[in-house]
């Protein structure tokens, strides 16, 4: 997996390319660890991202709680089946989708 990103003050975007699943979310988790220290608006950019497995919706999760307590989040550009995934898990009513 390949993960980009693009940091603006603070505003960081993060966008994961291919599948996020069991074997490349602990690669994400380290990024997020890092990244999200003093950061204010969280963008997720799913433009390149295939696919997400319950290991990714955890990952959506903590970063939504991490942002919770320090500023916002969203998930720009998410293809049909993921929007389906988070529709059918209820992420669709949690997260903040465009």
């Amino acid at each position: 997996m390949n993960i980009v990103q693009k940091r603006d003050g603070s505003a960081l975007t993060i966008a994961p390319e291919g599948y996020l699943d069991t074997t490349t979310a602990p690669e994400l988790r380290a990024v997020l660890e890092t990244a999200l220290n003093g950061v204010k608006k969280l963008t997720f950019d799913f433009e390149k991202l295939e696919y997400i497995s319950s290991s990714g919706l955890r990952l959506l999760l903590y970063a939504h709680n991490v942002m919770g307590e320090q500023g916002t989040m969203k998930v720009i550009h998410a293809n049909s089946i993921i929007l389906e995934i988070f529709e059918v898990t209820g992420f669709g009513d949690v997260l903040t989708l465009e």
